[in-house]
């Protein structure tokens, strides 16, 4: 039977302007190295980021009914997370579709499938994060799944939570862990500000990264 859900708590604005500051390297580190979607997803182009709460999607292979449906229930600031099988051979969003989520302010699309017309949606600037690029088109017949949990790129989505993307990749933080998460990730980030100050005044990465005890435990010296 379809799960076809429209209405769910989504993560505070608030939330997501604060973690739309960190790449998602340093949000998944932040956040005890969890989070992170398979690599395998990408950005058409790696210019491209995005950040939002997900409006998820359960679709079939070669089959965009579902992707369809979610564009038009989404709200403006919503990411489209689509999880379609794990298909490369169709691209199941180009830009026409592109530029539906554009007039209704849909802040991205990501999906485990393909996309095609990517210099169109490049053009657009509408961050797409696909698997693959595939001209083959898809059909509109299969009802699935929205605003439902999802198991998508080895990780699980709940509507909702925030999905953050750029050239490195996508992660996905858990709505109510947001706020520390955004903290976590800031102090990391004033440690990481703190350690390149110091390798350009002169300080090594052994010195302040403390290898030397476990190089020697190895039994290698840096007395080269």
């Amino acid at each position: 039977m379809p799960h076809i859900v429209t209405k769910f708590e989504r993560a505070r604005p608030e939330d997501v302007a604060a973690l739309a500051k960190f790449g998602s390297a340093t949000i998944h580190e932040a956040q005890g190295r969890l989070g992170a979607i398979d690599p395998k997803i990408k950005p058409i182009d790696r210019n491209m980021s995005l950040c939002g709460p997900a409006f998820t999607v359960l679709g079939a292979p070669r089959d965009n009914l579902m992707l369809q449906l979610a564009i038009h229930f989404a709200q403006p600031g919503d990411i489209i997370v689509m999880a379609a099988g794990d298909h490369l051979e169709a691209g199941c969003f180009g830009d026409v579709l592109g530029n539906a989520c554009v007039a209704k302010g849909i802040a991205g699309v990501v999906t485990d499938a393909s996309a095609r017309d990517t210099q169109h949606l490049i053009e657009l600037g509408l961050p797409v994060f696909t698997q693959g690029i595939s001209i083959r088109g898809t059909v509109k017949e299969t009802l699935g799944g929205t605003g439902c949990d999802i198991v998508f790129g080895g990780e699980l989505i709940r509507p909702g939570d925030i999905i953050r993307g750029d050239a490195d990749g996508l992660v996905v933080v858990r709505r109510e862990d947001a706020a520390e998460v955004a903290e976590k990730s800031q102090a990391r980030e004033d440690v990481e500000s703190d350690l390149i100050e110091k390798y350009k005044a002169g300080r090594t990465v052994i010195d302040l990264c403390g290898l030397e005890p476990v190089l020697k435990a190895k039994g290698l010296t840096t007395d080269l």
